[in-house]
């Protein structure tokens, strides 16, 4: 009840009141009461939309429907939530004005009125350009806007350990319109997460090898059955301890049933790291899962300190499913992988933003310095003070597939611009040269495309991805290498597992084998929605790297900005 309802009450009541109690004179009849002016209409005080017009983004910022309480914790110091009581309306117009400031093709926005869409995430959902890709590939320009709830964003960029087995799947079989694997499903497993449950031995037997189908969950049938919340509960247990039971087949058509308790596990950035011994010297492999904030600089530093050790005569680095994370770590990985010599004074990238903003980033307000090759810890998982290992050798050999994006590809521009020689085995990569500073409101974090990185050469036209020569891809950039599937019926780092095995016999020959040496390959699946898909007889493969997730995105936060 607003203010002047509660006093226009109050006003009537005591007339009654008056009226009833006769006024103190002698006559039956009483006077007519004054005539009272209506109070004047109230004020709204939500804002006018306005087309092409756009308040500042700050007059909106933390005026939540639902306000939170307690300790922020993107603050630096500890400090509570800014938010304050607000309206969904208003958190809406804070998008609008947001993506009008910072979004990288802002021009292409069709200025929708926040009042149309009710829910916020629906709104943003629209707050992008939906113009095609200027390559003629067909692909849409911006197929990576999204948002996430901040929570969810926190654990995952920190690489917050939480409850499952240590495994990450990929689904072979046919999906939804959102992505989701229906029957007949086919669940395979890609890697496993290093002294966790997945990985670790039952009766002489790792539980999930790489390639096991997953057949049955506590009993149901996972590849046709309908029992989705049986399914889901075992596959994606909710808390640390809950055993489940799987019967699997694995590469070797074996059927096996066991059960596994669930924990806390954290991916591990640097998966594993292998020293290969050949006729002609020693090969460093190492398998690059994530540049998240959480251990990959010191990860990254521990994996090439040993490469450096060993004097590898050449490195294979394998990104295949790297979907991304921070520029600065890209930056920090094409110094140890290239050395002091060869990246002195360049440039591994320099992030462009719209044209209003010119040479600003308009998120900071800060001009845009170009970000050199790094050859220090940054402070995210090591002291500044910390000299980063280097194998400075003269090429490297990368094994890619649709699921190696954003940071990742960025490694590959970066080291091609100052003319590195990288080799790359594998599949076309997804085509993101694309990033954004992930930014919270109200409880919810969101993702818009605000710059474009190019090289020390201003190249960062790769939308269609790297691939390489021997693609049929036209519209990816081509880079030295071997076309190659990925194969699922070898652990990764075995010498004969597909790419890794094409990968040293280019090392050898300089130039791709003959046939194909893959056993088990698979199809790529669709990419599809962020949200989880919790209905029906759906179920998803969460974490699915060939998906377009919060996992694909190049970030451009630093240390200082960091949670």
């Amino acid at each position: 009840m607003t203010k002047s309802a509660k006093l226009l009450l109050a006003s009537a009541a005591s007339c009654v009141l008056l009226i009833g109690c006769g006024g103190g004179g002698s006559s039956n009849s009483s006077p007519a009461p004054a005539a009272v002016a209506p109070p004047p209409a109230p004020v709204s005080s939500a804002p006018r939309f306005s087309p092409g017009v756009f308040a500042p983004s700050e007059d909106f910022v933390d005026q939540c429907e639902s306000p939170r309480t307690g300790t922020d914790p993107l603050s630096d110091n500890g400090a509570p939530f800014a938010d304050t009581a607000g309206s969904t309306l208003l958190e809406k117009f804070w998008i609008r004005s947001w993506s009008d400031e910072t979004y990288l093709w802002n021009t292409e926005i069709t200025d929708t009125d926040p009042n149309s869409i009710d829910d916020r995430v629906d709104y943003f959902d629209v707050m992008k350009s939906f113009e095609l890709s200027e390559t003629g590939s067909g692909r849409e320009k911006d197929d990576f806007h999204f948002s996430e709830s901040t929570e969810d964003f926190v654990e995952r960029r920190n690489s917050t350990a939480s409850s499952g087995y240590g495994l990450r799947l990929t689904s072979v079989g046919p999906r939804d319109a959102n992505g989701a694997s229906i029957p007949p499903r086919d669940f395979r497993i890609l890697y496993t997460e290093p002294n966790s449950p997945a990985s670790a031995v039952q009766n002489g037997q790792v539980n999930f090898p790489r390639g096991t189908q997953i057949l049955e969950v506590d009993g149901a049938d996972l590849v046709n059955g309908n029992d989705s919340a049986t399914l889901n509960a075992g596959l994606f247990p909710a808390t640390a301890g809950e055993e489940h039971t799987f019967r699997v087949r694995d590469v070797d058509g074996t059927e096996r049933t066991f059960t596994i308790s669930s924990a806390d596990v954290a991916p591990a950035p640097v998966n594993r790291t292998e020293i290969i011994d050949t006729p002609t010297g020693k090969v460093g492999y190492v398998l690059f899962n994530t540049f998240s904030p959480f251990e990959s600089e010191a990860s990254l530093n521990e994996a090439f300190t040993q490469l450096e050790t060993e004097e590898v005569d050449d490195l294979v680095l394998d990104l295949r499913y790297n979907g991304g994370g921070l520029v600065v770590v890209a930056a920090q990985l094409g110094y140890m992988i290239a050395g002091g010599e060869r990246t002195a004074g360049k440039t591994a990238s320099l992030l462009q933003y719209n044209e209003a903003a010119g040479n600003t980033n308009p998120t900071t307000g800060q001009v845009v310095d170009p970000i050199p090759f790094v050859d220090r810890g940054v402070g995210f998982s090591l002291p500044t003070s910390t000299s980063l290992a280097t194998v400075d050798l003269p090429r490297v050999f990368i094994l890619t597939t649709e699921g190696t994006c954003s940071a990742s590809e960025l490694v590959i521009n970066s080291l091609r611009g100052i003319d590195y020689e990288v080799i790359m085995i594998g599949d076309t990569t997804c085509g993101k040269p694309y990033g954004f500073l992930p930014t919270d409101n109200c409880g919810r974090t969101y993702y818009t495309i605000q710059f474009r990185s190019v090289n020390d050469k201003g190249f960062g036209d790769y939308s269609d991805g790297f691939s390489p020569d021997d693609s049929d891809d036209p519209f990816s950039e081509k880079s030295p290498g071997c076309s190659v599937p990925d194969d699922i019926s070898n652990e990764l780092g075995d010498p004969a597992e597909a790419l890794l095995a094409t990968a040293l016999h280019y090392r050898d020959n300089d130039s791709c084998p003959v046939t194909a040496t893959a056993k088990t390959s698979y199809s790529r699946p669709a990419k599809s929605t962020f949200e989880s898909v919790d209905n029906g007889f759906a179920i998803k493969a969460l974490g699915d790297p060939f998906e377009t997730t919060a996992d694909s995105y190049l970030d451009s936060t630093l240390p200082t900005d960091a949670p």
